[in-house]
């Protein structure tokens, strides 16, 4: 096999909750229709504390938070107010403006708690850049899911293996859970044009290359690749179809035409965007 691009995550830290940052990086900017992609490292809050996420802006881009430990309060200026418990999908589209925030919730603040997750980013197709914005929320058991031969894939979002999400994406997308039990092997097929691998936990073989965990490996296109798992392992598999050209990316911004970023930043420094209701303290443009 040819040799990997392995991206190693930069640290770090998001209105107090740690976590590493793949994607965007120098050597690739996206990986299907995914432009971003942060894992929030389990973290421990003590009674009082939490993560507090206030509100902030997005244009051109759909986000999937998903949990494996904890929950998040989502709330936005569509009026949508969402407790997100671990295994469900939490997506918003953000069309030409919308605004929200993400949270522990007071009760779990006040007991404490402990967090462990993803949230991603989707570049939305140009046709859709500014479009209406959309809420949905997606139950763990409405999720499908393949489990056989130790091997178990939770489809998050899109098509693979075979499965299909409810989530609304809104280009040909991958995004997978598996776990893998100790000596299984798990065939990955070439159904999207660009994919990658993230190890969450444990020791992988790709094509018998160790995988270091908790870096996103760039998957060869057009050839079929096999994960051996050398020990229980944690992975989450992303991609899709090639973006319709290319995104500039500016703080909470994503669009193919940056006239689109220079006008939501001079919107959300007027205060001329859609508020979430009950919420007054926001995130200002750095």
């Amino acid at each position: 096999m040819d040799s990997l691009t392995v991206i190693r995550p930069r640290a770090e830290e998001v209105e107090g909750q740690p976590i590493l940052r793949p994607l965007p990086s120098a050597k690739c900017r996206s990986v299907g229709p995914f432009v971003f992609f942060d894992h929030m490292l389990q973290t421990h809050y003590w009674p009082g504390q939490g993560m507090n996420i206030r509100q902030h802006p997005h244009i051109g881009l759909s986000t999937l938070t998903y949990l494996f430990e904890g929950q998040l309060q989502h709330k936005d200026s569509l009026g949508s107010d969402q407790l997100v418990n671990p295994g469900e999908v939490s997506w918003m589209t953000a069309g030409a403006a919308i605004a929200h925030i993400e949270r522990t919730p007071c009760a779990l603040r006040a007991q404490g708690s402990t967090l462990h997750g993803l949230q991603v980013w989707l570049a939305s197709p140009k046709k859709d850049e500014q479009g209406p914005g959309l809420y949905s929320h997606h139950t763990a058991d409405s999720l499908p899911v393949s489990d056989r031969s130790g091997v178990q894939i939770r489809l998050i979002a899109g098509t693979g293996f075979g499965l299909i999400s409810p989530v609304p994406v809104l280009s040909p997308t991958l995004y997978a859970e598996v776990h893998m039990q100790t000596a299984t092997t798990l065939l990955i097929p070439t159904e999207h044009a660009e994919q990658a691998l993230y190890v969450l936990e444990g020791d992988v073989l790709l094509d018998d290359q160790a995988i270091e965990p908790h870096c996103l490996v760039l998957l060869p296109s057009a050839k079929e690749v096999t994960l051996f798992a050398e020990s229980d392992c944690h992975l989450v598999l992303i991609g899709g179809a090639a973006l319709d050209g290319p995104r500039r990316m500016n703080w909470n911004f994503v669009a193919s035409n940056p006239a689109l970023i220079d006008q939501a930043r001079a919107r959300w420094t007027a205060g001329d965007w859609p508020t979430v209701p009950g919420e007054n303290g926001r995130i200002e443009l750095p």
